[in-house]
């Protein structure tokens, strides 16, 4: 079973993302701020097959974020889907910059969110 960590301070959007994907029996774990990712993650040794992530959240953003994710030397890389409302071309290529692998503008639709899902899980198998 795939693991998720979603990290999203919204209210509606992580009960959205957790009905498309627990379907095909993705595991998620949600996190509302980038504080409690960097936690989730250090506690988890960074076992997750996947990233979503907001941009803008309390304590930490999502690029602090990426940056993190990606810049890791040890361990296996681990894809980041950004997911935001904040979709101004400066700050989608600033995430594509730092490593992110896609991006989506809210709201997703379902659809298009399990594809690409799909697709980076398997590119990074």
């Amino acid at each position: 079973m795939n693991k998720i960590l979603l990290v999203e301070d919204d209210e509606v959007m992580p009960k959205i993302v957790e009905r498309i994907l627990h379907r095909e029996e993705y595991r998620i774990d949600h996190v509302t701020n980038g504080k409690e990712a960097f936690q989730k993650l250090d506690d988890t040794g960074y076992d997750y097959d996947l990233i979503i992530t907001d941009i803008l959240m309390p304590y930490a953003s999502g690029f602090e974020i990426i940056s993190k994710v990606k810049n890791r030397k040890e361990g296996k890389p681990i894809p980041v889907i950004i997911v935001s409302n904040a979709g101004n071309e400066d700050m989608v290529l600033e995430g594509f910059k730092l490593g992110a692998d896609d991006f989506l503008k809210k709201p997703v639709m379902p659809g298009e969110l399990l594809i690409r899902v799909k697709r980076l899980l398997m590119q990074y198998k």
